[in-house]
């Protein structure tokens, strides 16, 4: 008589790998997709009509709300996301090369475009984004929300021979990843239960990230493209610096004449 007792699930596991699936698209996915087609409004932005900037006004409007919305709605979930994610790929045993299967090969491209994004988002910040001020090397903040087609589009212009290949394998890996976890969060949350639904579903999911993919490449492009590109210019200065600079070259000019 078999005496073994059966494997019970670790259920702090399984609530893990839902809340990892379901971030991955509400909202991380959902973020990338209103990302990715706020940008591509730079295409449309010619002569008088910059739809891109408006776009980025409305975003904007939010004010001091701005900066929570993004730490609650974004980056606490992005690294959840990013860090579930690099142990799931630790944990994992790829074994494409004994298995050339297409769902084993799916299986393996989402852990490496997980990985390929995650370094994509981190150079994104530190190219363009607030990251640049703090870890050395970076361009600093090079996009101003004030002069968002302008400088978005001379961030992309500026460095061209390494954001050109860098962004399209960045954008490229998202909506594929982005894609192929729709999918899955399909399977996970037994939306798609059976093998047709499940094969209609991918279809679906691939003509998503295919179509989302050639949103962001269509962004890229259009900032490449974009006639008056300029770099951010400083913020003007504000009555207490001119206060604060003045009394600066006042104490200079009384330190030379003691001198």
């Amino acid at each position: 008589m078999d005496t073994t007792k059966p494997q019970t699930p670790n259920l702090n596991e399984f609530l893990l790998r839902r809340l990892h699936s379901l971030t991955g698209v509400v909202p991380i996915g959902t973020f990338l997709v209103f990302h990715l087609c706020v940008n591509s409004m730079i295409v449309l932005s010619s002569g008088g009509t910059d739809r891109f900037q408006a776009a980025v006004n409305r975003i904007h409007a939010l004010g001091v709300f701005l900066v929570p919305a993004e730490i609650l709605f974004i980056f606490l979930p992005l690294a959840f996301h990013a860090a579930l994610g690099v142990t799931i790929w630790r944990e994992s045993k790829p074994n494409v090369h004994f298995y050339p299967f297409w769902c084993n090969w799916r299986y393996t491209l989402q852990r490496i475009t997980g990985l390929i994004v995650l370094v994509f988002i981190l150079v994104h910040l530190w190219h363009v984004h607030w990251l640049g001020e703090i870890v050395p090397g970076g361009a600093g903040a090079m996009f101003e929300p004030e002069q968002a087609s302008a400088t978005a589009a001379w961030a992309i212009q500026y460095h061209r021979w390494w954001s050109i290949p860098v962004y399209s394998i960045g954008i490229i890996a998202s909506c594929y990843h982005f894609g192929t976890g729709l999918w899955t969060f399909l399977i996970t949350w037994g939306i798609t239960v059976g093998r047709q639904a499940q094969y209609r579903a991918g279809l679906v999911c691939a003509v998503i990230g295919t179509i989302l993919g050639l949103i962001g490449l269509t962004a890229q492009m259009g900032m490449l493209a974009y006639p008056n590109a300029a770099p951010r210019q400083p913020a003007p200065a504000t009555a207490m610096d001119a206060a604060w600079n003045q009394s600066g070259e006042v104490g200079q000019h009384v330190w030379r004449s003691n001198g």
